[in-house]
């Protein structure tokens, strides 16, 4: 996909635990821009299985919740 396909936002929740500051979640909305007759039944597959296999995301995962959206735009 050409650069601009595929952008992203992340937004960040930060918790006082123990009276220190703690990042616990995570949410992340990707905007995906989709050229005509893509096969949207793989785009799926790969958005559905992406924080499993993400090495952050796995790094993180038993302290901080990450939490994701998508929009799929389709191109002309």
């Amino acid at each position: 996909m050409p650069n601009g396909d595929i952008s992203c936002k992340a937004e960040g929740t930060n918790e006082v635990v123990d009276r220190i500051i703690v990042l616990t979640r995570i949410d992340v909305h990707y905007t995906i821009r989709l050229p005509a007759g893509v096969d949207r039944e793989k785009v799926d597959r790969a958005l559905s299985s992406h924080v499993a296999k993400c090495p952050t995301a796995q790094s993180i995962k038993d302290s901080v919740e990450i939490g994701w959206t998508a929009e799929l735009v389709e191109l002309d």
